[in-house]
């Protein structure tokens, strides 16, 4: 066994169940930006280690506008997490993309407005490139587990994040689908964009629980809805996540499309590094100390 955690993952409280998940630990981290929505649960699958986080608390009790997504994902940092799989629950803008499928974004659109979106300000300024949000060697090897496990998977599309935590009105969702997106959703943003400030790979597993509100054919979306089909798709996430660690610890891991997702601040950080404060520097030395000496 290796004492390195091999990925995070943050998504509902219900993955903890996974019987394959041994020798478990649970871990409170403080960070900089607070304390994240829950403790951090750490245990060992085939001999490797994951870390879980339960994004809305133990038991839901924060809205997707409530979430210290800041402190989410600086803890997962502070435990040397390098790569994280988000599990969550988004409704669909296609036809194609039924509810109980799967779907593996690659691209966001941020409609959210009351959320921090950044670990950087205050004295450091940072402008992180995010033109290809998710890793695409994460994505990859994720889309890999879910289509050996049997699931209906769909690689691509375009994920919108609405503020919440109300559900869209009909004119929304058909305005989203005028502008293009094929999924929305209320929690991808700004963790997709924290991940990639913090040098994390980052990827969402996107289960399609219902048609948002557009689909003229279908019943508008429930919360009832949306937990049942997540029910439903516990168990695939389960296998496929242990699958995951396979995959990530395999020999053809090394065919996975590369990434830069951990070296996203080199040549970012616009701040000339006499004039960031001591302050400035222990709070979040952890990112960007090795850029600047």
């Amino acid at each position: 066994m290796t004492d390195k955690i091999l990925f995070g993952i943050i998504g509902g409280s219900g993955l903890y169940g996974m019987k394959e998940l041994t020798n478990q630990q649970t871990v409170e981290v403080e960070t900089p930006f607070g304390k994240p929505s829950s403790p951090i649960i750490i245990g060992e699958i085939h001999g490797h280690k994951l870390a879980f986080l339960a994004r809305h608390g133990i038991g839901h009790i924060y809205s997707p506008s409530e979430v210290n997504y800041r402190a989410n994902i600086f803890a997962m940092k502070q435990l040397g997490v390098d790569s994280l799989v988000s599990v969550s629950a988004v409704g669909s803008l296609r036809a194609d993309y039924a509810p109980g499928d799967i779907v593996i974004p690659d691209q966001i659109y941020d409609h959210t407005h009351k959320r921090e979106r950044s670990f950087f300000g205050n004295g450091l300024v940072v402008h992180v490139g995010v033109a290809d949000p998710f890793c695409p060697s994460l994505n990859a090897a994720v889309l890999k587990s879910l289509q050996a496990e049997g699931a209906t998977v769909h690689a691509g599309g375009t994920l919108i994040t609405i503020e919440g935590p109300r559900f869209s009105t009909r004119g929304e969702s058909n305005t989203f689908r005028g502008w293009g997106m094929s999924l929305v959703g209320m929690t991808a943003s700004p963790e997709v964009f924290l991940a990639r400030e913090a040098e994390i790979c980052y990827t969402t597993m996107a289960h399609v629980t219902d048609y948002d509100s557009w689909h003229i054919n279908e019943a508008p979306v429930t919360v009832e809805m949306v937990v049942q089909t997540l029910i439903k798709n516990t168990e695939i996430a389960q296998r496929s996540l242990v699958r995951l660690v396979d995959e990530l610890t395999s020999p053809s891991a090394s065919e996975l499309p590369k990434c830069a997702c951990n070296e996203a601040l080199k040549d970012a950080i616009i701040t000339n590094p006499a004039y960031i404060t001591p302050a400035a520097r222990e709070n979040i030395g952890l990112l960007v100390n090795k850029y600047l000496g």
